[in-house]
């Protein structure tokens, strides 16, 4: 008998087997959730296992925290952050440890935005509110709506939460503005950091130093919107060469060329199409080809629009309804589905993307839970 003839079809079987394995390992992706607990169901942060491929999803743990709308992951995927959004002295941050083996998340450290108090606001409004975050890996940046501020916290060698290092504070442009910051970026070529200003209706731009004492200094006002647009969220394009800002008030999309820190306007679209005035979030697609942004209150749903790949400029190409109060969305990074945080309907809807058309379809499959808000995924 021959013996070559009896090992290769088992060769051929093990290779089929690792490549079976391969492919079902990169299918599944861990989606993190924040929420708000206030009259709600949540328990805080919620971790599911989700099929990219197939629209799957099973939950594998759960952890406690005080309003954690918003959720950030660290680069080496072993800390998750959260804000504690709260305006009545209780407002912060906190650090998790993550397995990605059990999918827990332990060692949770609070620490406050409020920078110790050293402004002595008798109404707790430094770090107010904190509802957007960012990291690094060597610094923690929250974007604090009611306290019109940012608080940076260093982490220590491991990425774990430390005390408030620095707090910026925004005052009104007039005496008919309040500052209400929204969320902040870094830019692609690693040098500032972008903080947009939906109170005074700016975007503000900070020299970034992530490992120095002072991680951020010498703002400049970058871009200036028209008064009562109110911009919410940004996101550069694929290439970095644009950023794309959605106006949370105004309902408009605006297409911002970047070069070395300046920002110069190229265009500016309606998205919203029912005139809520409570346009949320925006991301492109995995593919750098299609352009999303999500709108509540009137007509709720995720307005898409395809991007030019020379100019940056953006085509309406439609609009899908969703649940009640879309928050965040987050897509898949192989682009077949994008998922939407619908707050009010306490539920994850799962849509199906078309690719090629930049469409969304209704899977019809959601994800329930009390007030979902921010959603990431990542391959962990």
């Amino acid at each position: 008998m021959n013996v070559h003839r009896l090992l290769l079809p088992l060769a051929f079987s093990a290779l089929s087997l690792c490549a079976f394995a391969k492919a079902k390992q990169q299918a599944n992706l861990t989606l993190f959730v924040g929420t708000y607990t206030q009259n709600s169901s949540s328990k805080g942060i919620y971790v599911y296992n989700f099929n990219q491929e197939t629209g799957a999803f099973k939950l594998r743990s759960t952890a406690q925290a005080g309003n954690p709308s918003f959720v950030a992951v660290s680069p080496n995927g072993k800390r998750l952050y959260a804000v504690s959004e709260f305006n009545d002295g209780k407002q912060g941050a906190y650090s998790f440890d993550y397995d990605a083996k059990t999918g827990k998340l332990t060692n949770p450290i609070f620490a406050s935005t409020k920078a110790g108090d050293q402004q002595n606001d008798p109404k707790n409004l430094p770090g107010s509110d904190p509802c957007n975050l960012f990291t690094d890996g060597h610094c923690l940046i929250t974007a604090n709506y009611s306290g019109g501020d940012i608080s940076v916290f260093k982490l220590d060698k491991q990425g774990r939460l430390q005390q408030t290092a620095q707090q910026t504070r925004f005052l009104g442009r007039d005496a008919e503005s309040v500052s209400h910051i929204h969320c902040g970026i870094r830019t692609p070529d690693g040098k500032h950091f972008l903080v947009t200003d939906l109170g005074n209706d700016r975007i503000y731009r900070f020299d970034l130093n992530p490992q120095a004492t002072e991680v951020l200094t010498q703002h400049v006002v970058a871009y200036e919107a028209k008064r009562g647009e109110g911009p919410r969220h940004i996101t550069f394009g694929k290439d970095g060469k644009y950023l794309y800002l959605i106006n949370e008030l105004g309902g408009t999309c605006v297409v911002l060329r970047y070069n070395n820190g300046k920002l110069i306007e190229e265009q500016q679209l309606m998205a919203d199409e029912g005139g809520g005035k409570g346009s949320a979030d925006i991301h492109v697609s995995p593919d750098g080809k299609f352009l999303y942004t999500s709108h509540r209150l009137k007509k709720d749903g995720i307005a898409i629009f395809s991007i030019n790949p020379s100019t940056g400029l953006l085509t309406k190409v439609g609009y899908q309804e969703t649940g009640i109060h879309p928050r965040n969305f987050a897509i898949t990074p192989n682009g077949k589905y994008l998922l939407v945080a619908c707050r009010d309907d306490n539920t994850i809807q799962i849509f199906k993307r078309n690719v090629r058309t930049g469409l969304l379809t209704d899977t019809g499959k959601c994800i329930n839970m009390g007030k979902p808000v921010c959603l990431i995924l990542r391959k962990y």
